[in-house]
């Protein structure tokens, strides 16, 4: 390992996705002198324990575009860093089950088709063509998309971070963060365990500790932790390895095929927060104890959907916590407070199909400035000062996380 650097240009705190995307882009684009550290190994927090799903569409054109930016990074990220990103492009498919889903869903295929994504309503028996599996008893029709996927995270992690390599950026892992040096509203330098680096600007990508990094420049990132669950099963009969994913949003659930099994995971209507006081002191690759209980209102859902989880063996029931945000949307960009520090966040479970694009919007960002595009859904400007109330933060995030699969409105 070279090294411990004394100055950079740019120092990324975080080594999940998005840092590593981020410290790749920014090497990718020229910018010398890209610094990543890591408190613990890359992937520590909460990218090991992600769900993978790749979905693209969202309905703004430019959140779309990043999403779709991540799926042709992915595609092609392994030729480049010699790294497999377990990418798979196997679609995505979204179900109805009533008149007002289908509506929506309709309109959400037309807005697809308007971002030149090639979705296509279906019926439920060509739904099921795709989808073997599921009961489509009570399915009234179904969107698919055939470019959308999933990835492996913390092999994707891993391709990106040796691209960033390949690129000229250093990667140094087990080094903590201790504090930000200041001088006329300005950042000037990253103390750390290991020494103080001067840098021109941070790239704050610390995931549920981008609040905490934030707060000693003054910046505000208004996001919590939230428990997110999914099960894994064994292998079960029928499932194939290019099944596609599956979003059941009136049942709260969504599938992917792992190892010949399934991961079923949700959003319940009542998520459980997590680490109220702080994230507990050497928190890293660690997940939180099942809750069976909590669970059982997904799986009541599920079941009808999938019977073969009635009898499948259960691997595992993964209760990772994740950073969510009050409105549902990641946080990028300049922070207000500080013109010198950039903020990459707050992924709300979908950070790994954000992940390609936001690193590259990021680091965009810190090379010329301003965005690439308008990405004022996502630009952390967004929230204002009245979101310094960490309990008006938790309590509109949990409201978030509940309406995750509502209807629009």
């Amino acid at each position: 390992m070279s090294a411990f650097p004394t100055e950079a240009k740019v120092v990324v705190i975080g080594g999940g996705i998005i840092g590593c995307s981020t410290a790749y882009h920014l090497a990718k684009s020229g910018c010398d002198e890209v610094v990543l550290l890591e408190r613990h190994k890359l992937t520590s927090g909460s990218t090991f324990h992600a769900a993978g799903l790749v979905g693209q569409l969202r309905s703004d054109a430019n959140i779309t575009e990043l999403l779709t930016y991540s799926v042709k990074l992915y595609a092609s990220l392994k030729e480049e860093s010699g790294l497999d990103t377990g990418w798979k492009g196997n679609g995505g498919l979204r179900l109805a089950c009533n008149e007002a889903r289908l509506a929506e869903l309709t309109k959400q295929t037309k807005t697809a088709q308007s971002f030149g994504l090639p979705m296509d309503m279906l019926t439920p028996s060509e739904a099921k063509e795709l989808w073997p599996l599921m009961d489509v008893s009570d399915v009234v029709g179904a969107a698919f998309l055939p470019t959308d996927g999933q990835a492996n995270p913390s092999d994707l992690t891993q391709s990106l971070a040796k691209g960033a390599k390949l690129n000229g950026a250093r990667i140094f892992e087990d080094v903590a963060v201790t504090g930000l040096e200041m001088a006329d509203g300005k950042v000037t330098g990253v103390v750390t365990d290991q020494g103080t680096i001067k840098c021109e600007t941070v790239v704050n990508c610390a995931g549920q500790w981008a609040r905490e990094i934030g707060a000693m420049a003054g910046v505000n990132v208004p996001l919590v932790s939230v428990q997110h669950q999914y099960l894994i099963t064994e292998a079960i009969e029928g499932v194939s390895s290019n099944l596609p994913t599956l979003r059941d949003p009136d049942r709260l659930t969504y599938y992917k095929e792992e190892v010949g099994g399934l991961v079923m995971g949700g959003y319940e209507p009542d998520p459980i927060p997590w680490a109220e006081e702080g994230i507990p002191k050497g928190f890293h690759f660690t997940l939180l104890d099942s809750d069976w209980d909590h669970f059982e209102q997904l799986m009541e859902l599920a079941l009808p959907r999938v019977p073969a989880l009635e009898t499948a063996g259960i691997k595992e029931l993964v209760n990772g916590p994740e950073s969510f945000t009050p409105d549902g949307n990641f946080i990028l960009g300049q922070a207000p407070e500080c013109e010198n520090v950039f903020v990459g966040a707050g992924f709300n479970a979908f950070g790994i199909a954000a992940g390609g694009g936001a690193g590259m919007a990021l680091a965009h960002w810190v090379m010329k400035g301003a965005p690439h595009a308008d990405l004022s859904p996502v630009d952390i400007r967004r929230f204002g000062s009245d979101y310094r109330d960490i309990e008006k933060v938790r309590t509109e995030t949990l409201g978030a996380y509940a309406r995750h699969y509502a209807l629009a409105t």
